[in-house]
């Protein structure tokens, strides 16, 4: 039964039954009461006519006496039934009142709408668990996309604020714990149309159970989790979970290749914009002695990724064990334990705590003791912003935009990953010249990235080109301008998938096949200018043979017609 009207039977019971009595008794008096016409002679009231009168009487309505005038026994009954009447209607309104402020009736309904509308979708969306920092900027993101997705939250005051938002569709949202497989369910996890669950809570706890529920549930939708932590992260890995994002352990990865291989960091900076930046900075960590100021989850990646380098670390923390010889007890905001771990020969320093004032202020400190220092500060709260960027650090970790970054990537640009993984492979020589032809696109700045699939839905006038059975288009027939094809427009091809087997930076004159995925990079207009050419047939034939066809079916019916006139 529906949860809201088994809410609303159970709560208004006494009251209905009590009014429904009194109802009844009030009928069952009139009928035998017995009445007299004008002429004296006896008329006794049927069933319909007492239900009739007392329906407009006892309700507080008034209409009249019918169907003869009443005799007094019949009007003290009356008056008796009023009151009754009054009391009851009384008592079942302040019933229904109590009943709608009730905060379990009122979450019921707000389940019964979000299940119905759950019910509509019938176009793609992703099931978003958590709406903190990191789960509204990734529904940000998959707004402008043009995504749908649903929405589940412990927190009913971040739910609140979905309104506010004003996304451009519908976003349902829905008070409840992700982790319980009910709640996944009524937010579409075996809807048709549900193309993947993100668990982007606080609580690894809670994404670790979010994660099992879908491999048990439903295994065809991949999960996205977030993992704060290494042994979270490997259990996650364990049972099959498609894409686990640990923030902390990917800052530390690309901190290992910022000092490993400097060109392939930069690249990577390019192609992604993972870490905030200070601005017109593109010099990767010096190598050297560093300091860490925080040995928590974070601090210890980044200890692991100067370990991994043999780079001296000195780690400041409160916790530090008094003997160790690479710790110093201390915060790190005063300058007494930054001179005891030797700042002035640092060259540069990690304020890493979970508190956004403090690695400010160690930030702060630390520069004015040595202004050379390369500075990475850790950013807990993205609604600190303002001061971060007031300080402009070389490097600022924000974890919420790590992780968003990171599935965003996977859902929109599902090629840059193995992009990014085989680049991590190659030379530095490599990735130097590749960063230099980026560069040209776009004066090193973050360039766009998307991926197409050469099929009917992203493509389908290169698929009309090669069911025709002619030649088939080549690679750089997408790269011509679709207003001048001697124009080349301004992006890059970096990988083609065909079936299953990847290959980086494909030749131009690389014939195409149906089913291939490209990745590029370059600029958002030259992405706009591809897809007429992806879109077309006439734009299609234009950059592959200069062939200004009319746009229109009756246009090119009219020149056919013309051009067999002139040849007769």
């Amino acid at each position: 039964m529906d949860s809201v009207l088994l809410l609303t039977l159970r709560r208004l019971r006494k009251p209905l039954v009590l009014l429904v009595t009194v109802y009844a008794i009030g009928i069952l008096g009139m009928v035998l009461i017995p009445g007299v016409d004008a002429d004296g002679n006896p008329a006794p009231m049927g069933f319909f006519h007492a239900f009739y009168f007392l329906s407009y009487t006892a309700s507080t309505i008034g209409f009249g006496e019918i169907p003869t005038e009443f005799t007094d026994q019949q009007r003290l009954w009356v008056t008796v039934v009023i009151y009754m009447s009054v009391v009851n209607w009384a008592y079942t309104i302040g019933s229904v009142l109590t009943l709608v402020q009730d905060s379990g009736f009122r979450h019921a309904l707000v389940e019964r709408r979000f299940r119905r509308q759950v019910q509509h979708l019938h176009e793609p969306f992703y099931i978003v668990c958590g709406y903190g920092e990191t789960g509204a900027l990734v529904c940000r993101t998959l707004d402008r996309l043009g995504l749908r997705f649903t929405i589940l939250d412990v927190d009913p005051g971040c739910v609140d604020t979905i309104d506010l938002a004003h996304y451009a569709s519908d976003a349902p949202a829905l008070n409840a714990d992700a982790s319980s497989p009910d709640h996944l369910l009524v937010a579409g996890l075996r809807n048709p149309a549900c193309r993947g669950v993100m668990a982007l809570t606080d609580d690894d706890a809670a994404n670790l159970a979010i994660a099992i529920t879908v491999r048990l549930l439903n295994p065809r939708v991949p999960v996205l989790a977030r993992a704060m932590t290494r042994s979270v992260a490997e259990n996650m890995t364990s049972f099959g979970t498609d894409h686990v994002v640990n923030p902390f352990q990917i800052f530390g990865e690309t901190l290992a290749t910022a000092l490993e291989a400097p060109a392939t960091f930069g690249l990577i900076m390019r192609l992604t914009a993972l870490l905030r930046r200070a601005s017109g900075t593109n010099e990767s960590p010096p190598r050297g002695t560093w300091l860490v100021c925080g040995y928590g989850r974070f601090g210890r990646e980044v200890v692991g990724a100067f370990d991994r380098e043999s780079l001296a670390v000195t780690i400041i923390d409160p916790a530090a064990p008094q003997d160790g010889p690479r710790f110093i007890q201390g915060v790190g905001t005063e300058a007494e334990p930054l001179l005891r771990a030797g700042v002035k020969q640092a060259v540069g320093i990690v304020a890493g705590t979970d508190d956004d004032v403090n690695n400010l202020s160690i930030a702060v400190t630390a520069r004015e003791l040595n202004p050379d220092l390369y500075v990475i500060v850790r950013q807990n709260l993205r609604a600190n912003q303002s001061l971060f960027e007031a300080f402009d650090a070389d490097v600022t970790v924000v974890s919420a935009e790590l992780i968003a970054g990171r599935c965003l990537a996977i859902i929109s640009t599902p090629l840059l990953s193995p992009f990014l993984a085989l680049a991590r492979q190659q030379p530095q020589a490599w990735a130097t010249h590749l960063i230099e032809r980026l560069d040209a696109l776009n004066h090193k700045g973050t360039l766009a990235t998307w991926s197409i699939r050469l099929d009917a839905a992203d493509a389908p006038a290169v698929q009309v080109a090669l069911a025709s059975g002619g030649t088939p288009p080549r690679l750089d027939d997408l790269l011509r301008s679709p207003n001048d094809r001697s124009e080349l427009l301004a992006c890059l091809p970096l990988l083609l998938r065909r079936a299953g087997r990847d290959r980086l930076l494909p030749d131009d004159e690389m014939p195409l096949a149906a089913g291939d995925e490209i990745l590029f990079a370059g600029r958002l207009r030259a992405r706009r200018s591809q897809q007429l050419s992806l879109a077309n047939v006439n734009v299609l034939d234009y950059v592959r043979t200069g062939r200004d066809l009319p746009g229109g079916w009756i246009w090119q019916r009219l020149t056919q017609r013309n051009g067999e006139t002139g040849q007769a």
